[in-house]
């Protein structure tokens, strides 16, 4: 399959899984289960961003290194989440959310431009964002520990495969990251018209 071939099949997917729509990914769900925490991290944002945060990763950093955004991500998503189960709250976390995977877009179109620590700190911020919104979802005097497990293990897993595919799209020319970037951005656009 030649490349345009696969670029083709990325904007058609792209473009399915928008007119899919979102489905309020923070409300309506259960957050009690291993299951429910396995398979939530699959809805559109959460997609678009753990797996963009995995590729901006591995264009961004050589080795062992390139798990670092993906590290930085899991760690301030689950102080995060702690800190909404401790009652702490900021507002338009949804719209946070959505410009997270706009932010991510950006990130990869410039992904080997943008420094590491301001990449990191972002990353962080996104993350923060994310579990902010899962913290707060969680019903109080809940065990989470089941639900906890499965969103983190998948979120792993994107993270894993994104990074994954960082890897075999580096050495594409630029056009390749600056084209995957402008699609994320433009999903991130839709996700925050619905925010």
């Amino acid at each position: 399959m030649n490349q345009a071939s696969k670029l083709l099949r990325g904007a058609v997917a792209l473009g399915l899984a928008l007119a899919a729509g979102t489905a309020s990914a923070h409300t309506g769900h259960g957050s009690e289960s291993l299951f429910q925490g396995l398979t939530h991290p699959l809805g559109l944002d959460h997609l678009l961003a753990m797996m963009a945060v995995g590729v901006w990763s591995a264009a961004a950093f050589d080795g062992a290194r390139r798990w670092l955004a993906p590290l930085t991500f899991l760690t301030a998503m689950t102080a995060a989440a702690l800190l909404a189960m401790a009652g702490v709250s900021v507002p338009f976390v949804e719209h946070g959310i959505a410009l997270s995977v706009l932010m991510f877009g950006a990130m990869l179109a410039f992904a080997r431009r943008v420094p590491a620590a301001p990449g990191l700190a972002l990353v962080a911020a996104a993350a923060a964002l994310h579990g902010m919104a899962h913290g707060a979802e969680l019903p109080a005097g809940a065990s989470v520990a089941g639900y906890a497990l499965g969103f983190l293990a998948t979120t792993a897993a994107l993270h894993a495969g994104g990074v994954g595919l960082g890897v075999a799209l580096r050495e594409r020319g630029a056009w390749i990251w600056r084209s995957g970037g402008a699609l994320l951005g433009l999903a991130g656009v839709v996700l925050l018209a619905r925010a």
